[in-house]
């Protein structure tokens, strides 16, 4: 059988991996979410300041960024299925350890639950796994695929948070976080089944070897990466976008509104909003990796978030300029994702897609640790954000540049070697 009807045979369930990363990615965002809206009942239950709950925060995102890589490069030896399975199995288990932690004796059992056992899976149920998986097996409408898939991670957001904020409020954290659990534990069978197999893509030779990735070593294609002119202005144009989105908007947009005069509901609404957002922005995305120029692609995508952090210098007391904020942001926040993953696959080839994905994602996670601690450090130092969103322009516009000097001939390429 020849690897073109290897690929045609397995297509038709394909669609299936893309809902599995669709609904994999939305529980591990929404557990690692979860944490803001458990912070308040943590302070008062078991006694902790909220510096050291944002540490715990702050420490599965150092796990996040260590586990990526090694996360990317098994996806593409291994394949998905071992990687989903056990990420889910690990969140699962850490929040089950999170929702027995007890004041005293066995408070303990958060932090480990959260930010040992529990970060463990955040670093396997990432967006970058779930692109590799997408992208090993779809050819065709691959931008659109790898959108929609990664789409979760924001989706789940906006759809589980309102029930969690719900039970929380009612004093059951436990019993949310147990209810998360559970649907983690549900979703293993179902990921097994969706995953058999080996995806069919994986044969295509990788383009930074010019032979089959299967007889390549880690060590080896981690070297290739090194060389690679394309894969540095990504991996520092990803480093800014952790910076600029996970760093700088998650961590302080909120108490920026309420710096301006905006109480907790209306500047929840805004964040909704932009979540909202989120999903159109990344599916469109997608579709448009299919069909445009994707480095110019990324290149406007920063150049509209630097629009976006000028914008936000200028909202002071007015909340529809902020609304307009969050409409603009949300568009172009998570969007960069489809794109990135689309190019490499046909750059880099989807044999190192997994491990090329997984460094980037290990950059995005130490930018966004930095913008988080720059946010706090600037509003310490100075009262004000005023100098964050200033060098948030300024390294937006960094990583516009970096875009606009790559080359997209690679598209034909890649298709063809995929299919020969």
């Amino acid at each position: 059988m020849t690897r073109k009807s290897v690929i045609q045979k397995t297509g038709s369930g394909a669609w299936g991996v893309v809902i599995l990363g669709f609904l994999t990615l939305a529980l591990a965002f929404t557990v690692r979410g979860s944490l803001s809206l458990a912070m308040p009942a943590w302070q008062s239950e078991f006694g902790w300041s909220r510096s050291f709950i944002s540490g715990i925060a702050a420490a599965s995102l150092l796990v996040i960024a260590v586990i990526a890589p090694f996360a990317g490069g098994l996806v593409d030896r291994r394949g998905s299925r071992p990687l989903l399975v056990f990420g889910l199995a690990a969140i699962g288990v850490g929040i089950v350890l999170v929702a027995s932690a007890q004041p005293g004796l066995t408070s303990w059992l958060l932090p480990i639950g959260f930010a040992g056992i529990g970060a463990l899976g955040f670093g396997t149920i990432a967006q970058h796994v779930v692109a590799a998986a997408i992208a090993q097996r779809i050819e065709q409408n691959r931008g659109l695929a790898v959108g929609i898939g990664t789409a979760g991670s924001t989706a789940g957001q906006l759809l589980l948070m309102p029930a969690l904020a719900f039970l929380m409020q009612s004093g059951e954290w436990r019993l949310a976080f147990l209810l998360l659990a559970a649907s983690c534990f549900l979703l293993i069978p179902v990921a097994w089944l969706t995953l058999g197999g080996h995806a069919p893509a994986s044969t295509a030779r990788s383009h930074i070897h010019g032979e089959s990735g299967a007889h390549t070593k880690p060590r080896s294609n981690l070297a290739a990466l090194a060389r690679s002119p394309v894969f540095h202005a990504l991996f520092w144009s990803y480093a800014i976008c952790g910076f600029t989105t996970t760093g700088v908007i998650e961590t302080h947009l909120m108490p920026y509104a309420a710096l301006c005069g905006f109480s907790p509901v209306p500047s929840a609404t805004a964040y909704g909003v932009l979540s909202a957002l989120n999903l159109a922005g990344m599916i469109a995305a997608g579709w448009l990796s299919d069909r445009v120029h994707r480095p110019l692609l990324l290149a406007f995508i920063y150049t509209a978030r630097a629009g976006a952090f000028i914008l936000l210098m200028f909202v002071a007391d007015s909340y529809p300029l902020l609304m307009v904020f969050a409409t603009l942001f949300g568009l172009f926040d998570y969007s960069t994702a489809p794109v990135t993953a689309s190019y490499l696959a046909s750059r880099l080839g989807v044999r190192v897609l997994g491990l090329s994905m997984g460094l980037l994602a290990a950059g995005h996670a130490i930018g966004a640790a930095a913008g988080a601690w720059a946010g706090g450090a600037v509003f310490d130092w100075s009262g004000d954000y005023r100098l964050l969103w200033i060098a948030s322009v300024s390294l937006a516009m960094v990583a516009t540049l970096l875009m606009i000097g790559l080359s997209d001939d690679e598209r034909s390429r890649g298709v063809k070697l995929a299919n020969a």
